[in-house]
């Protein structure tokens, strides 16, 4: 495998609002897409097209600006080569583009940044520039000083090769002489760039410290070697839009983004050997059946071969963002694998079905919920195929069937994410839904013993029913969970019998006075009688049922709620409004302390009803730029305040 017999393959990432969409339109219609693609399909989750420059093949991918499809982001990055960070000029707005300098870190992935939107732009270049390396591990490192005339930028000047060019509305831009005005500015932009490649050159360093110019060969080489190691992050500019600075783009892809035998490498995949593809993402097209989107990490996958035990029904490429049917493809691209029913989202094919694993992210744990019934009940069954194929789809989204309150819940990364799979489930699948705040997952519990007595008698013709049993209950410490003494002495109750009251009483202990199951309660069979004829399990079952039902109602019973241990994650400019926003849903703030590798980033740790949960992912971000999240799980049970307990014996009384 050389690299010129391969494709090559960017991601298109930052947040939402920074104009990607446009900046892969711009790039595919410069790129030899047809020309309707500028108008653009723009939709929630990734995009896939593909683009021609200067006779390179290259595939682009689209990634959702949506913090709540960042799963897609990370996915993309798993596969390409070389990612174009997309920020909005605006140095305020630059804190939302920190977790996606996070996730190149931890990818390890060579990118540059692309300052987008800058036809209206006014500010200084710098300070959008200094925003962003905050924020940035790597040194960016500014490849074009802009040339004004009045508020407005009109062209730029190419550090690197100390030429200056003008804007052209439709066309590529124009070579113009360098005004004398932006020369200082050049200059002091320039000697930035020389020191910051000198960091990764010592015969380029000493030639700075003696003084002598690099040649424009030097710089570029050493340029081209430091983007595709990611030792530096080139910063270009331009307005997608209006196709200012797309041309640039393209050429810096072409000559400093890393090959895709370079991406194997740092993938550590052995360049040799069979076919090697992974998917990134599972489709479900109708008509055509499941589709795999795979990247070729090694050799040609064809149509017909065996790719982890099951056989590629069909191969196609993109053009723009249409499908076609190619027989084969080769390594670096980015294809759709018809019919390969076993591949899910992360796997690895090979002619092998034992090919190792390759690292694939770990799907995000869910902060947002909605219970699910259909409309029509005979959709029962549609809906539970629809659900297993858009879970296939989407690896941030659990399905959860909730044993407490037996409803169907979806479970995501935010309200955006969840409306996106009911739209889907809609125009897809035809499925009309009702969607509700799922029920919390009550329990009860008593506070004080109580004891009855309870005699069950039937007669009808040929055997009756008879059983008589004497109960007491009696509260346990919390977490201790059932528990059935049987103190029956003497023979009151047969030994036969007093399983089925043992069954009996936990079984009626699945609902309480509220309506949810009673827990931490030990149950004692005292005393009883029985009938050498008419006695049964049936009988006992039914006596020990009328016993607890009346002893609960006179054991004091009290609702308990559950009481989840929260840890919000976010930059630490917000961590006082988290604390409030905690506060006003009953949390109990346990304190605060820098995340650990995030640098300006806090976590705040609470104790939060887990009734009080449902929406605190939507406040959160809504007082975070977006950038707030949080973890939960299970700490304990706890009594429910009055309001809310005399709330839900109301509701349970209808």
């Amino acid at each position: 495998m050389s690299d010129e017999t391969v494709s090559r393959s960017c991601a298109l990432i930052g947040p939402f609002g920074a104009g990607k969409t446009a900046l892969f339109e711009a790039l595919l219609e410069l790129g030899g897409a047809p020309p309707r693609r500028a108008r653009g399909a723009r939709g929630v989750g990734l995009q896939l097209g593909g683009a021609t420059y200067l006779g390179e093949s290259w595939s682009l991918l689209d990634c959702p600006g949506s913090i709540e499809f960042f799963h897609e982001t990370e996915a993309a990055l798993a596969v390409a080569d070389f990612a174009v960070l997309v920020a909005d000029p605006d140095p305020a707005r630059a804190l939302a583009c920190a977790p996606y300098f996070r996730a190149l870190a931890e990818a390890e992935m060579p990118y540059l940044v692309f300052i987008n939107r800058i036809d209206g732009f006014t500010g200084r270049m710098r300070d959008t520039l200094a925003a962003l390396q905050a924020l940035s591990r790597r040194p960016l490192v500014l490849r074009e000083v802009p040339i004004r005339a009045g508020e407005q930028i009109t062209g730029y000047v190419d550090v690197a090769s100390e030429r200056a060019w003008r804007y052209r509305e439709g066309a590529a831009s124009e070579l113009i002489a360098m005004p004398s005005e932006i020369v200082p500015r050049e200059q002091e932009a320039r000697t930035g760039l020389l020191e910051a490649l000198a960091d990764h050159d010592d015969a380029l360093l000493e030639k700075l410290l003696e003084d002598v110019v690099p040649t424009p060969e030097e710089v570029f080489e050493q340029l081209r070697r430091d983007q595709r190691a990611g030792a530096i992050a080139e910063v270009l500019f331009g307005a997608a839009e209006r196709r200012q600075g797309v041309r640039r783009l393209w050429k810096a892809l072409r000559h400093d983004a890393p090959s895709a035998l370079d991406s194997v490498r740092r993938r550590g995949v052995a360049a040799e050997g069979e076919a090697l593809a992974q998917v990134f993402k599972t489709l479900h097209a109708g008509h055509a059946g499941k589709l795999s989107l795979v990247r070729v990490w090694r050799g040609e996958v064809r149509d017909g071969m065996t790719l982890a035990g099951g056989r590629v029904g069909g191969v196609q490429r993109f053009v723009g963002d249409e499908m076609q049917k190619v027989a084969a493809a080769g390594p670096g691209a980015l294809v759709a694998l018809g019919r390969l029913e076993g591949a899910m989202t992360g796997s690895v094919l090979s002619p092998d079905d034992g090919a190792a694993p390759l690292p694939w992210p770990s799907p995000p744990a869910p902060v947002h919920g909605l219970a699910i019934t259909t409309e029509d009940r005979k959709d029962d069954v549609k809906l539970s195929s629809a659900l297993q194929k858009i879970a296939e789809e989407d690896p941030a989204l659990t399905i959860a069937q909730s044993p407490e309150t037996g409803e169907t819940v979806l479970q995501g990364q935010g309200e955006i994410h969840l409306n996106a799979v009911l739209e889907r489930l809609a125009k897809a699948y035809h499925l009309r839904l009702a969607t509700h705040r799922p029920r919390v997952a009550f329990k009860e519990t008593i506070r004080r013993p109580a004891r009855r007595h309870a005699r069950f008698k039937r007669q009808t013709g040929g055997h009756g029913q008879f059983a008589d049993v004497t109960l007491e209950i009696a509260p346990r410490g919390r977490g201790e969970g059932f528990s059935f003494i049987d103190k029956i002495v003497g023979g009151a109750v047969p030994r036969q019998f007093i399983p089925a009251v043992a069954e009996a009483a936990e079984a009626t202990l699945a609902k309480g006075v509220f309506g949810y199951p009673v827990v931490d309660i030990a149950v004692t069979l005292v005393d009883g009688g029985f009938h050498t004829v008419d006695s049964s399990d049936m009988a006992f079952k039914t006596a020990t049922r009328m016993a607890i039902q009346e002893a609960l109602a006179e054991a004091d019973p009290v609702l308990l709620e559950p009481i989840d241990h929260v840890t919000i994650i976010l930059p630490n400019e917000f961590t006082s409004s988290a604390q409030r926003l905690l506060s006003t849903r009953r949390g109990r703030i346990l304190g605060y302390a820098e995340k650990p590798g995030w640098p300006g980033w806090d976590e705040v740790e609470a104790l939060v009803p887990a009734a009080e949960l449902h929406g605190l992912i939507i406040d959160l971000r809504s007082q975070t730029q977006g950038l707030g999240t949080y973890r939960r799980h299970f700490d304990h049970l706890a009594e429910a305040p009055g309001a809310l307990a005399e709330k839900v014996a109301v509701a349970a009384s209808r």
